[in-house]
């Protein structure tokens, strides 16, 4: 399963602790990044639109990045 697909169901889910160890072990910077901002604003910001926005930018950079990365088929 890749990166993106990963931080979609981590995040959709909360599954943040998942989420954390996908941050860790992406090689796709700004993904980790984004991930980092998120779990961050969750955990520490008393701002409620503060977490909204980081939560929304890490979906709209996975739906980006998922857009750019081809997709596999097998042809029976």
């Amino acid at each position: 399963m890749p990166d993106y697909n990963k931080a979609l169901y981590y995040t959709l889910w909360g599954q943040w602790d998942d989420l954390l160890v996908l941050m860790v072990r992406t090689n796709d910077d700004i993904l980790s990044k984004k991930i980092q901002h998120f779990l961050n604003a969750y955990h520490y910001s008393p701002d409620q639109d503060t977490i909204l926005r980081s939560h929304d930018d890490l979906l709209y950079y996975v739906d980006h990045a998922m857009r750019q990365v081809p997709v596999t088929t097998m042809e029976i």
